[in-house]
């Protein structure tokens, strides 16, 4: 014969529902985020995607804002600032230091504008906009180098600068405004 039911056994079947269905996600979420970059068995990407065009701009300019504001961080913070600074000069103390936190920065804050300019595709409007300044990113290439190696000059420095404010200029034209954020060492060594 069944049990009339209980406010307190209620409360325990609901308080085991509770923690089973925490711990479900908690794995499903789990699993996602350690699935990576692998594809499952189904051959389809472990990340969600977005499914509208609407999601895809908006992704891709969210995107482009993260990796313009990552290399107009890393140029300010260890090109631009320690140039102004003196930091490159001979005799200045740590200049190897700052030669090399440059070179690292100017490789970086290439790649992350190539980065961006990818992302901006998924944007027809931004990509239109960016298209001109293609060129000026090109033109970075090899400057990490020639910072690294002490070569750069006051107009190699501008150089960044320039192409840096560039970006932002059509990223706020745009509706996807730029700001500064300084990679940490591991992301700019990486």
């Amino acid at each position: 014969m069944p049990l009339p039911p209980s406010p307190r056994r209620d409360r325990a079947a609901l308080h085991r529902a509770a923690v089973a269905l925490l711990l479900a996600c908690t794995l499903a979420l789990g699993a996602v985020a350690c699935g990576g970059s692998k594809k499952n068995a189904g051959g389809a990407s472990a990340s969600p995607s977005p499914t509208s065009s609407a999601e895809k701009q908006k992704f891709a300019k969210t995107r482009f804002v993260t990796n313009a504001g990552l290399a107009a961080g890393a140029t300010y913070q260890w090109i631009v600032k320690p140039f102004r600074a003196g930091g490159f000069q001979k005799g200045a103390k740590h200049r190897k230091t700052a030669l090399v936190k440059a070179g690292l920065a100017g490789v970086f804050t290439y790649n992350r504008l190539k980065a961006a300019v990818r992302n901006a595709q998924g944007d027809p409007t931004l990509s239109k906009a960016l298209a001109p300044l293609d060129r000026g990113i090109d033109s970075l290439k090899n400057l990490g180098t020639k910072l690294r190696k002490g070569e750069a000059g006051t107009a190699d420095v501008n150089q960044f600068q320039n192409v840096i404010g560039n970006v932002k200029d059509v990223g706020k034209k745009n509706g996807a405004e730029v700001k500064d954020q300084v990679p940490s060492a591991s992301q700019l060594g990486g």
